[in-house]
């Protein structure tokens, strides 16, 4: 019984297919709008969009959608009055049968999702029925598959001033134009020689792309990077064990 209910399990979130549902509601009577205001403390901007306090501007750009990975919309075209309505609109199958754990972002027009490994970008088209804009294969190495510990899960993309961001199993931060799918940068953070791995969503702010590794249970150093979003290269690194020079603790730091 144990087994079936875990291969039910496993099935269930190893599901291949994207898919998108639409409110079958009247024109004449639905709210059109995509910037729409809500409750005090309940509307949080996205990171490359100026709005004002309290309202949604309909994006996701990261996969918590908001710096507080409050996973909040403040859209109201879909409520209690008609979420019945809702069905299938269209489907897309990754190809990919493993664990499925990256949200997608949507940017304008646009659905970006990753694969787990071998962690290829889409760009859908919601214009279009989903059909493909285009696809990134990084190419990850395939030795990457022995070191991670549960599943070859990847938790997503972020956008960012016109360019995409993913990480890799093998431990590589990808740059890909939003537009036309194009590789601008690669960089190799991780060493799959140490159990290091990286399976997290990167967090871009400003001018950079921060990251963090995985690998704990092989016992690695945990680290976070910031990367520069233009060209790639390492603005710092610090660790989370080892001398105050490794951890990049300065002399401002007092500890108690």
């Amino acid at each position: 019984m144990r087994e079936e209910a875990n291969i039910r399990h496993n099935t269930m979130f190893s599901y291949v297919a994207l898919v998108a549902i639409v409110a079958l509601l009247s024109l004449s009577g639905c709210n059109r709008r995509m910037v729409t205001q809500v409750a005090p403390n309940q509307g949080y901007p996205s990171q490359n969009t100026a709005m004002q306090p309290g309202a949604d501007d309909g994006q996701w750009p990261m996969s918590a959608k908001t710096f507080d990975n409050m996973r909040f919309s403040g859209l109201n075209e879909i409520n209690n009055s008609n979420v019945a309505n809702l069905k299938v609109a269209w489907t897309f199958s990754t190809g990919v049968d493993r664990g499925q754990e990256a949200a997608p972002i949507i940017v304008g027009d646009t659905m970006y999702v990753v694969t787990p490994y071998p962690n290829q970008l889409y760009a859908l088209d919601l214009k279009n029925n989903g059909a493909t804009k285009w696809r990134y294969d990084p190419a990850p190495d395939s030795a990457s598959q022995g070191v991670a510990c549960c599943d070859v899960v990847n938790r997503g993309a972020v956008y960012a001033n016109g360019k995409v961001f993913i990480n890799t199993l093998d431990g590589n931060t990808c740059a890909v134009d939003a537009a036309t799918g194009r590789e601008l940068w690669k960089t190799k953070l991780g060493d799959i020689n140490k159990g290091e791995t990286i399976t997290m969503a990167p967090l871009a702010v400003k001018d950079k792309v921060y990251v963090g590794n995985s690998g704990g249970e092989f016992g690695v150093r945990g680290w976070i990077a910031a990367l520069n979003q233009d060209d790639g290269h390492t603005v710092w690194k610090a660790f989370n064990t080892g001398p105050d020079a490794d951890g990049l603790i300065g002399p401002k730091f007092h500890p108690f």
